[in-house]
């Protein structure tokens, strides 16, 4: 059957829509401002015509006001501001709620990354025994993380999932109904979720879309290509940050840490409990549904157990389940033994803790924590001298290595020493009600040496963990701990202790690599090839030493972040960096947007699984980086940087996105648990900054700095040495290259400098925005010359139209928003008189972050 180019599906099944939809959402009655909804397109259309005439953000509200109002009272127009703000707000939502039920149109199914897709070309290649074999090892752990990059309350998600279906169903009355809801419903949270809160909210995933892809994708691929034999490994783990990152954030006690594991578990229970419910009214056969009536009793009383007490073992239900499979077989022609190998599928994959809860905290932390365990048992049984922070280094390796002990929480005061030997001894409880893997790796974040490791690995032996069933995981986030982090491992490879450690794990270390501070740090040409130097560094001297190292990707939503086209950037990788598992952090709108629905869950997991099997079984060694191609690629690293790092460095740098960027309303949003800072210091900065205000901020100017600046000086710089053919084979040569690029023109496409072009007549920022400006028009050029294309995006028309639609339905907000800084900055000149009228503006502010950061997907 003849099918449509993906770019027309968008435009019939997302757009006309969104136009018929909208058209009833504008017209419905229920604000108290009269004709709001017939005024926001007029607005709209002012703020279009205003950028293109180059009229600032104020000059654009005023001409609005001037053209349709009544002579309104400033009152009267603030009111008005903020009904345009819900309104776009709801609009998101709208075009969003579209495009999910649009999800499996708009996208090919069975298209290429998709595990029907795989099957075939292997078996095309004739390499269907290869593919078998790398499926029992490989496996993907997507883990949901907390970070504030999406604001929308359950009930908002709610109403989302049902316009979802109403849409698919073009169900006009219920959509109407929906809409009318949606206007009613308050999007603002008065009061910061806590990280419990964070957690329920993103167990939702789990519970409703998780479950279900991921049993779904294990069951095509046993019965599709292993043929009805067991695959013998968990192609997909789930993985879990809120309740256990305590990396800056203090408001993730030990308390929180077992209710977020407890809850995972109980969620698990009821999933399983209405599971065996509905199979129960197919196996009522003799033999079957006694034991269907033990499981779904044992099961029914666990989820409901106060205490958290497990009433029917993992070892007894998975066994029961095998009975009642071999009676299927034995007596009943194996009716609906298809149901129950599901049932066993998802008891395999989720056990009882249904994902793994990872404990994180900041190695800066664990130094206190470690000053604190010497001061505290100095007086009773000395774990650690007294003066081991005077010892030299090898002295303190040898220490932390050999020490082993049982610390009491109770012996220490309230701070991080209590909470940081609290959160083990809660792991060791998570262990015996949900199994090992309900809580088995401890991360370090910022950590950069080789006692950055045996610090927490030091703490799990100092209470009472002798032989600890945990993997301790190094974050490297700098550039410079990027460069560095293979020897840190080295010497831990070497070291006797751990190594017997790490045996004792199945010769596996799993290391985090962080693109967020990565970014931030070093710009994004020197994070993505420092990250992509260090792992191909970190497998190399794992190799040596007989260990598989796994690599765990700390990717944001955005490109400026690891984000953006994941599959590609996966599959580009090549035989160099180990490949046998793919972990990456998932977080904000990224969830929503990958994985908020079983056809956009399924579909980005299959994605994720047919990546690692390119770059593996599909590649032929194609990806590896040639000595002249690996030479380009260091010679831009190294300008982009120095142009990044130079940037940095501007005296206008921290003052223009204190004065003039979102980035003090972050911490005001209510969107997150997590302080927007490590530190509680009034002075801002940068290293103490966390990256997603940092990247947010940028992407709420529309300048999207973090993606692109310094990747147009590079490249220009070797066209002015006449060496520009050096690039361009570099980009036909490396699908590494290709997809940094990419994703970068997705930054430079969701730019839109008109918004602050005001800016440049500003006497004290008005130098450093042409600096900004100059370099994004000069990263657009480089990159449309690089790539041959018309213009941005140009190989991916159904997502840049998705993005321009977006940005399209935003653009009075960010001109709202834009409107309300300059008022914000008028009016503190003179705060004294102003007070009133300054918070009301800020709280403008701050009330068009959410709509911004909604529509952008993934924050950039």
């Amino acid at each position: 059957m003849h099918r449509e180019p993906r770019l027309e599906r968008f435009n019939d099944n997302v757009l006309a829509k969104y136009q018929v939809y909208n058209s009833i959402f504008l017209t419905l009655p229920y604000d108290e401002i009269s004709r709001t909804g017939s005024l926001l397109p007029l607005f709209q259309e002012i703020c279009e015509t205003g950028f293109q005439e180059n009229k600032n953000p104020s000059e654009i509200v005023d001409r609005f006001f001037e053209k349709y109002g009544e002579n309104p009272s400033e009152e009267e127009k603030i009111d008005l501001l903020f009904r345009f703000i819900q309104y776009i707000e709801r609009q998101v939502v709208l075009f969003d709620a579209i495009e999910d039920a649009s999800f499996p149109i708009v996208n090919n199914m069975d298209g290429r990354g998709t595990l029907r897709s795989v099957k075939e070309e292997a078996e095309a290649k004739q390499k269907l025994e290869e593919l078998k074999e790398y499926l029992r090892r490989f496996k993907i752990r997507p883990t949901l993380t907390a970070h504030p990059t999406q604001f929308y309350p359950g009930s908002v998600l709610g109403i989302i999932t049902d316009l979802d279906k109403a849409i698919q169903k073009n169900d006009l009355v219920k959509i109407k109904q929906l809409l009318g809801q949606l206007g009613k419903t308050p999007f603002f949270k008065k009061e910061k979720p806590t990280p419990y809160d964070e957690a329920v909210n993103l167990i939702w995933y789990f519970e409703n879309v998780f479950y279900q892809s991921a049993s779904k994708i294990h069951n095509y691929l046993q019965q599709n290509i292993f043929d009805g034999e067991e695959i013998g490994n968990q192609v997909i783990n789930l993985g879990f940050w809120p309740g256990g990152d305590r990396d800056g954030n203090p408001f993730v006690t030990t308390d929180i840490t077992l209710r977020v594991a407890k809850r995972l578990r109980r969620t698990i229970f009821l999933n399983y409990y209405r599971d065996i419910r509905k199979l129960k009214r197919r196996l009522t056969f003799r033999g079957v549904s006694e034991l269907m009536n033990d499981l779904e009793r044992g099961l029914y009383e666990s989820a409901i157990s106060k205490t958290g007490e497990v009433k029917l073992s993992l070892e007894d239900f998975e066994s029961k389940l095998e009975e009642i499979k071999g009676i299927l077989v034995k007596d009943h022609q194996s009716l609906f033994l298809d149901e129950v190998n599901d049932m066993l599928n998802k008891v395999k994959l989720f056990g009882y803790h249904f994902a793994t809860l990872d404990i994180r905290q900041d190695s800066r932390i664990h130094q206190e924590v470690l000053e604190e365990i010497v001061k505290v048992t100095s007086n009773s049984e000395k774990l650690l001298p007294s003066n081991f922070g005077e010892l030299d280094e090898d002295k303190q390796v040898e220490l932390l290595s050999n020490v082993q002990g049982k610390l009491d929480p109770e012996d220490f005061e309230e701070g991080m020493g209590k909470a940081t030997i609290s959160s083990i001894y809660a792991m060791q409880e998570i262990q015996q009600k949900s199994g090992e893997a309900g809580a088995n790796r401890y991360i370090i974040s910022n950590c950069g040496s080789v006692q950055g490791v045996l610090q927490p690995f030091a703490f799990l032996r100092m209470c009472g963990w002798e032989k600890p069933t945990v993997d301790v995981i190094p974050l490297f986030e700098t550039v410079p701990d990027l460069q560095n982090a293979h020897n840190v491992m080295e010497t831990l490879y070497k070291n006797p202790v751990y190594k017997e450690h790490l045996e004792r794990r199945g010769n596996k270390q799993t290391i985090m690599l962080g693109f967020s501070d990565g970014t931030k740090d070093g710009g994004y040409l020197m994070a993505n090839w420092s990250i992509y130097k260090a792992k191909e560094a970190l497998t190399k001297i794992s190799r040596e030493y007989g260990i598989k190292v796994v690599f765990f990707d700390g990717r944001g939503g955005p490109p400026a972040r690891g984000g953006g086209k994941t599959h590609q950037f996966y599959a580009s990788l090549g035989p160099t960096i180990e490949n046998e598992e793919i972990q990456l952090t998932v977080q904000g709108q990224t969830i929503s947007s990958n994985f908020g629905t079983k056809d956009s869950c399924t579909y980005n997991l299959e994605q994720l699984l047919s990546s690692g099997v390119s770059n593996e079984i599909f590649s032929d060694g194609e990806n590896i980086l040639s000595g002249e191609d690996r030479k380009t690629m260091i010679e831009l690293a190294e300008i982009s940087y120095n142009t990044y790092t130079n940037f940095k460095k501007h005296p206008r740098f921290i003052p223009y996105l204190e004065k003039m960027s979102t980035l003090k309303y972050y911490a005001k949003t209510n969107i997150g648990s997590r302080p927007s800072k490590r530190n509680k210091s009034a002075e801002l900065n940068l290293s103490d900054l966390r990256a997603i205000p940092f990247v947010g901020s940028w992407s709420q100017l529309k300048q999207n700095v973090p993606g692109f600046f310094g990747v147009g000086t590079a490249m220009e710089e070797l066209e002015k040495r006449g060496e520009f053919d050096r690039v361009e084979q570099l980009y036909e040569n490396s699908e590494f290259f290709r997809t940094l690029l990419e994703n970068s023109m997705m930054s430079l496409t969701k730019s839109f400098f008109p918004l602050t072009a005001y800016m440049k007549n500003d006497p004290e920022f008005g130098e450093f925005w042409e600096l900004i400006h100059q370099e994004f028009e000069r990263s657009n050029r480089m990159l449309l010359k690089v790539t041959g294309y018309n213009h941005l995006m140009q190989n991916q028309p159904a997502m840049r139209a998705s993005i321009q639609a977006r940005e399209r339905i935003v653009l009075p907000l960010l001109t709202i928003q834009q409107h309300a800084l300059r008022k914000v900055q008028e009016l503190s000149r003179d705060t004294e008189n102003n007070a009133d009228k300054l918070d009301t503006y800020e709280k403008m502010v701050t009330r068009s972050l959410y709509g911004n950061i909604n529509a952008s997907r993934n924050s950039a």
